[in-house]
């Protein structure tokens, strides 16, 4: 019966662990992009830091990625950057591999 115990702790800390991994790359994702939708909002320097912190909390309305997606396309679209849905979508999913990659 130990050795169940042990594998059913070790299965649970691989799970906590790997959601940590997955909530950090997401956060970082979403920061890197906040500053790829600040360049093209044409901000830089504080500007560009603080709307990137703007996007990252707005991961926090709901669960999945559409709280986010609705944030910068809304900014576009008030800002009239010429952005598709598609192309958005795209450097969503490029830039969290490349924050994956960043945490290893």
């Amino acid at each position: 019966m130990a050795q169940f115990d042990d594998r059913e702790r070790a299965f649970e800390s691989r799970f906590a662990h790997d959601e940590e991994l997955r909530f950090k790359a997401l956060a970082r994702r979403n920061k890197l992009l906040g500053l790829w939708a600040a360049q093209k909002l044409g901000r830089s320097g504080d500007a560009a830091e603080a709307y990137a912190k703007e996007v990252v909390r707005s991961d926090f309305a709901e669960p999945g990625d559409e709280d986010v997606f609705r944030k910068v396309r809304g900014d576009f679209n008030a800002a009239s950057v010429d952005v598709d849905d598609e192309e958005l979508r795209l450097k969503m999913r490029e830039l969290l591999v490349e924050a994956a990659e960043q945490l290893s």
